[in-house]
């Protein structure tokens, strides 16, 4: 891991990846997103993004009971496709297991290049929740704000096969003090003399997510592949990140007794 600070540094922008995005879902009935062959560039950098179906399965009732829907893209209502709440759900590799159906997860055997994030409002907007491959029985198991139960909306998240690195400034437009992080998780940026303002980023490589508290907690915040001029480009009203980790291929989180691993 590489971290750096300089004052008054400037970051010019370059080209960004931005995430492919299909806008069908149905109850029961999966929209498939194919992106075979798809490439992103960065700057004089390019990167082929290989196909992995990845699933998800949301139920209406806790511990994956009740009407469910099974997606593979995009889905901005949730609610306008028939399902009225969400109370747990299940993201898998391939086939899904779908407790009232009896079905059996099959992983996949290689890496899944896709995540999913869900969000707390429609058309894709409010409190994101980064949804790696796992089973979540209840709703505080993928919310780490504690005070958000509703998941309205889902997409799947883009993954890049990119030397990981994640700039972070205390300014708007890239100023101010820069932060650069390669491959490694920050519990806590007050460790590293950053304190708790970033107003503004760049994403060169990898996917990362941050929080608003230190040691992971509070609200999520998905960084993708691209510049972010300011804090509200990633969705926050206040440029307040205290910690910060990269969503990696082989990954295992302990919440609340309740692991996630991603593959």
């Amino acid at each position: 891991m590489k971290c750096t600070e300089r004052v008054n540094s400037a970051l010019t922008p370059s080209s960004s990846c931005t995430p492919s995005s299909s806008s069908t879902c149905g109850l029961q009935v999966t929209a498939t997103m194919s992106l075979s062959g798809a490439q992103g560039s960065i700057g004089s950098r390019s990167a082929n993004i290989g196909v992995r179906t990845y699933k998800i399965c949301l139920f209406d009732k806790e511990n994956f009971q009740g009407p469910h829907m099974e997606l593979k893209g995009d889905c901005k209502n949730l609610r306008e496709k028939g399902l009225e709440r969400v109370a747990s759900l299940s993201v898998a590799a391939g086939p899904i297991r779908c407790h009232s159906a009896g079905l059996e997860q099959k992983p996949a055997p290689t890496p899944a290049l896709f995540r999913w994030v869900g969000y707390e409002q429609q058309n894709l907007t409010g409190e994101m929740f980064v949804l790696e491959k796992g089973e979540y029985p209840r709703w505080n198991s993928w919310s780490n704000s504690y005070r958000c139960d509703r998941l309205m909306s889902v997409r799947p998240v883009r993954m890049d096969n990119l030397e990981p690195r994640i700039c972070l400034f205390e300014g708007v437009t890239f100023e101010g003090r820069k932060m650069e992080v390669c491959d490694e998780d920050i519990p806590s940026l007050w460790s590293y003399g950053f304190h708790d303002q970033v107003s503004s980023l760049q994403v060169t490589g990898g996917t990362w997510v941050g929080y608003q508290y230190p040691g992971y907690r509070g609200a999520q915040y998905l960084f993708e592949c691209g510049a972010y001029k300011h804090y509200n480009d990633w969705g926050a009203a206040h440029p307040q990140i205290q910690s910060l980790r990269r969503i990696k291929d082989l990954l295992t989180h302990q919440q609340d007794g309740f692991e996630m691993a991603a593959v």
